[in-house]
């Protein structure tokens, strides 16, 4: 079963209420967080736990016959769960969160037969909102704005490429792909924060050879692909979700806007 474009747009519009409850609680416990460490190694905060209650909570009265696959309970459930499942990461950019820049989002997405239709990527610090549905298109609004604003990813410019990645996991093989291009400017943000640059036309490119895991990008690539980018393998094949046997890690991926694939 597929969700048709009406029905993605309407959950993008549920989630994004949910996803700004859980921001709220966020912004309840932000500036007075303390870490404690996760199986691996990453930091666990009250934040976290708040967010991660306020999600299920909202999305058990949405869509309670959806599997739910959070960061915070992934381990003990099989990838993928079914056909058509939710991805959330309750608060990504845990390490943005406790330094104070405000680059954390709250993340949700449906993914349906590995590709991710819906999604939603909220800033609370920032008071930002990206929602989107595939086959309908994407928004922005910002905090007491209702309607927002469309969004698209941009024509490539004469000048080069405006190239994003992560402030805090560069690797040389990122540095590696950047040069094969013809780069402009290369600007640096935390979190799924970097999927809504390109997705609002301020970047054009996304490349991630790390690891990440799928709660990390699913919504922000929702966004993505509903403001007319798309998601793919160094390769060029198109990124999938649930994966069998992926333990929900990601391989690398190239986030592209407008501007034609190389090669």
């Amino acid at each position: 079963m597929r969700t048709d474009p009406t029905a993605r747009a309407h959950l993008a519009d549920r989630f994004a209420m949910i996803a700004e409850a859980a921001g709220a609680r966020i912004m309840a416990i932000y500036g007075a967080a303390t870490a404690e460490a996760k199986a691996d190694g990453s930091p666990l905060t009250a934040a976290d736990l708040a967010a991660h209650s306020a999600i299920l909570e909202g999305l058990a009265d949405v869509c309670p016959h959806l599997p739910v696959i959070s960061e915070e309970d992934a381990e003990r459930l099989e990838c993928p769960p079914a056909d058509r499942f939710i991805l959330v990461d309750p608060l990504d950019g845990t390490r943005e969160f406790l330094s104070g820049n405000g680059e954390f989002t709250v993340n949700i997405a449906l993914v349906e037969h590995g590709a991710p239709v819906a999604g939603v990527v909220f800033a609370p610090a920032l008071g930002r909102l990206w929602s989107g549905a595939v086959g309908v298109g994407a928004r922005v609004r910002q905090a007491g704005d209702a309607a927002g604003r469309s969004i698209a990813v941009r024509a490539p410019g004469g000048t080069g490429l405006v190239a994003v990645a992560s402030r805090s996991h560069r690797d040389a093989a990122t540095e590696a792909f950047l040069a094969g291009l013809t780069v402009a400017g290369l600007r640096s943000v935390g979190s799924s924060l970097k999927f809504c640059l390109v997705a609002e036309g301020e970047a054009d490119v996304y490349p991630r050879f790390g690891p990440t895991m799928e709660w990390d990008t699913a919504a922000g690539h929702a966004v993505l692909e509903a403001a007319g980018g798309r998601v793919v393998t160094p390769e060029g094949v198109p990124f999938r979700y649930g994966k069998p046997g992926g333990a929900w890690r990601n391989d690398a991926f190239i986030a592209w806007g407008g501007v034609a694939q190389p090669g």
